[in-house]
């Protein structure tokens, strides 16, 4: 009932006395899809406030996942070589919810990393995010009046002429999310 929570999660929950103006939009790279048995890999993170992506104002980083790729017999050659922020999956976290604050959660298929984030608060016997989050998915859905398909990210890329390249990074992924956001929120008439 009284649970004491390390010092970043009680400055993270009195965040939320106010509501936020600010979007981060978010890109997580994972192991896999399961939320028991896979991990983070990287985070990218930008901000949008006044329907503008601030570039000085994102979070990106590689997690040190090694214990994962040791238990799982997995090359790990890819963290050593990138040239993002390294950091363990801790850190990492803390480091996260101290960026993200109260503001509003914007991804594709945002309900998965959120999922993943828990998770790993839960390895750090926190509780779960509080934020709001928007999916540019069910935004797109909401504009052409479905429910039926849900698109891929690079459809929704093709569609809103986003230029995509196959392979990038975490922050690379969260920029043109922020496009695509920015977009369909001016198109859904959202303030």
């Amino acid at each position: 009932m009284n649970k004491v929570y390390p010092e970043f999660w009680k400055t993270y929950l009195l965040s939320f006395n106010k509501k936020s103006k600010r979007y981060v939009i978010l890109s997580l790279e994972t192991t896999g899809e399961s939320i028991q048995h896979d991990v983070i890999l990287t985070f990218g993170a930008f901000s949008v406030i006044d329907d503008s992506i601030h570039i000085g104002d994102s979070f990106e980083t590689v997690l040190m996942q090694y214990k994962y790729f040791h238990d799982n017999k997995q090359p790990f050659d890819f963290i050593v070589e990138s040239k993002l922020k390294k950091m363990g999956e801790p850190d990492a976290i803390k480091a996260f919810i101290d960026y993200l604050g109260n503001a509003i959660l914007v991804g594709h298929n945002i309900s998965f990393h959120v999922e993943m984030i828990n998770a790993a608060l839960e390895r750090l016997e926190c509780g779960h995010l509080k934020n709001e989050a928007l999916d540019i998915n069910i935004m797109h859905q909401k504009l052409v009046e479905t429910t039926d398909v849900d698109f891929s990210l690079n459809e929704l890329l093709a569609i809103y002429k986003i230029p995509n390249d196959e392979k990038e990074s975490s922050p690379d992924t969260a920029y043109k999310i922020a496009l695509l956001f920015l977009k369909l929120k001016s198109r859904l008439g959202l303030k």
